[in-house]
């Protein structure tokens, strides 16, 4: 792990959440079938994951209805949504694979850490609730935290300020597409799992891996 650091020249590690901590998409996208199916409406996997995989809830939920919302009306479909994922995710919850193994190595080696996800804090709560893992993490920057979501770098300049690390020093996993793009426009190196998107479509990361235990 270290080598691989080193080689990166980056002190700091950012974790997105969904698809990333946890491999989940599967389920959002079931939960959004579900909550469109209540409303008259479809969504397809290609549509998902171009249009609301890896964006703020507030950003998703506009395009869903077509028009711009206040946070406060996006806020009460956000929570009828993510009700209905975090009831078809809890008996299936669990780290991605190598995970746990690979946040103790990077704890070892007093790389400090912060997740920096599109999410909505009742589910990261959710996350922490099943999967102890809080503890190796000193930030938290979530879609309250700021005013653009990805593929706007807004996010990973917030974590990298609150880590108090230079933005080039930081390494990013992400699952998504606008999340790669978000933290190389920050100027960060990215390492993307494929979780949810192809290898094609991640090319931009700097490396592509299946799960953590090839860094292990």
């Amino acid at each position: 792990m270290i080598e691989l650091l080193q080689k990166m020249g980056v002190t700091a590690a950012i974790f997105d959440l969904d698809g990333t901590l946890i491999d989940n998409n599967a389920f959002h996208l079931q939960s959004w079938k579900q909550y469109l199916k209540e409303i008259g409406k479809q969504i397809s996997e290609e549509e998902y994951k171009m249009h609301i995989n890896g964006r703020t809830n507030k950003d998703a939920i506009e395009y869903i209805y077509g028009r711009k919302m206040s946070a406060e009306e996006a806020m009460i479909y956000t929570l009828e949504k993510e009700a209905i994922y975090r009831s078809l995710y809890q008996p299936h919850i669990k780290p991605l694979a190598g995970l746990l193994q690979l946040l103790q190595a990077l704890q070892e080696l007093h790389v400090p850490m912060a997740i920096a996800t599109s999410g909505i804090p009742v589910n990261i709560e959710f996350m922490f609730q099943h999967i102890p893992i809080k503890q190796y993490f000193k930030e938290i920057v979530h879609s309250a935290h700021i005013q653009n979501g990805k593929p706007d770098p807004e996010i990973y300049f917030k974590a990298a300020e609150l880590l108090q690390i230079n933005p080039e020093h930081c390494l990013v996993f992400e699952d998504a597409v606008v999340g790669v793009q978000a933290a190389k426009k920050a100027g960060m190196k990215v390492i993307a799992v494929t979780t949810t998107h192809t290898a094609e479509e991640l090319k931009e990361a700097d490396s592509i891996i299946k799960d953590y235990t090839v860094l292990l």
